[in-house]
């Protein structure tokens, strides 16, 4: 039989974090050397709970920078916990500088803590980092500086503070000296960076929420993989096999149900979605640019969300197991 939460409490001595001479067993450490204002100025400063709190001021003789770090050890080991827990909610960050744009995409558990002024904190500064990493390379961007800390320190903290898995994700860059780059963030849950030769970041802005909006595959039909035009060339004829036409109409039919969809999956051809009035291609020339490419990262993509029992979710929080 399981024993009540009051039936554990009295089996407990009492100890009063402020009782005048009370002790533990090591003689360097004693109740009286923790105070109130102790407790609050580390769950102020660490976001913990006051019994943990309490428990390391203790453990470190009242030391409150000594027990930030003893509760940041401790947070390491919950943030491990934690890790495996899926994070598909989050926040699509973008930063600038020097010709070059970054995005990050930094998960978190819930749409709640998506808002939380920690988590927004954090994720403008992994963007801020990510200027300093060549390419998208992941692992450099967890390893980068942050205030004195890594990356990956600095979240298994916001883990341990927040108590969801945090995840930053991935990063995506473009630009350089002799780019034109413009960013533009959805929603903060749409993320695309456009790089051209010449115009301004307003066109590469402009450009950009058209991608946000449409979401095409490439960038120009020359970005397009021969085996992917390949394989589409192959399902048309398919398609038009059997309409009894001489084989020449039928491989001009294909040829055009194929520059069509090519026209659809490529970003220079499509429509441009602001005014409806011509193709993204020429609002590119006439903005005297030309395409080099896009990037376009959405949050949660591609990771498998986990479908929950929530009346069981809320028995099993009930029952404490």
């Amino acid at each position: 039989m399981k024993l009540s939460a009051l039936a554990l409490l009295a089996a407990v001595p009492a100890v009063s974090a402020f009782a005048p001479s009370a002790s533990f067993s090591r003689a360097s450490t004693s109740l009286n050397a923790v105070t109130t204002a102790q407790i609050k100025e580390l769950r102020d400063a660490t976001g913990a709970g006051m019994m943990d709190c309490k428990k390391a001021l203790i453990e470190t003789d009242g030391d409150v920078e000594a027990a930030n770090d003893f509760l940041r050890k401790s947070g390491l080991v919950k943030a491990d916990k934690k890790a495996s827990r899926v994070a598909a909610e989050g926040k699509i960050v973008a930063a600038a500088e020097g010709g070059k744009a970054v995005m990050v995409e930094v998960n978190c558990e819930t749409d709640f803590v998506a808002k939380d002024e920690n988590f927004l904190n954090f994720a403008s500064s992994v963007a801020q980092a990510a200027l300093t990493v060549d390419d998208d390379d992941i692992d450099a961007l967890l390893k980068a500086d942050v205030g004195g800390d890594t990356v990956e320190d600095k979240s298994k903290a916001l883990v341990a503070k927040i108590g969801e898995n945090i995840q930053v994700r991935r990063v995506a860059s473009m630009g350089g000296p002799d780019s034109t780059v413009g960013t533009y963030v959805h929603m903060n849950k749409i993320g695309v960076t456009v790089e051209l030769e010449g115009g301004d970041e307003q066109l590469a802005v402009d450009v950009a929420m058209h991608v946000a909006a449409m979401n095409p595959q490439y960038a120009t039909q020359e970005d397009v993989p021969a085996e992917d035009i390949a394989k589409e060339k192959e399902v048309l004829a398919a398609q038009v096999a059997e309409s009894g036409k001489p084989p020449e109409i039928i491989e001009k039919m294909v040829e055009g149900r194929l520059r069509k969809y090519l026209e659809e999956i490529c970003l220079v051809s499509q429509t441009y979605v602001k005014t409806n009035d011509k193709t993204v291609g020429k609002l590119i020339e006439e903005g005297g640019a030309k395409m080099k490419g896009f990037k376009r990262i959405e949050v949660g993509e591609g990771i498998e969300k986990k479908e929950e029992d929530f009346a069981a979710e809320v028995a099993k929080a009930a029952s404490g197991n």
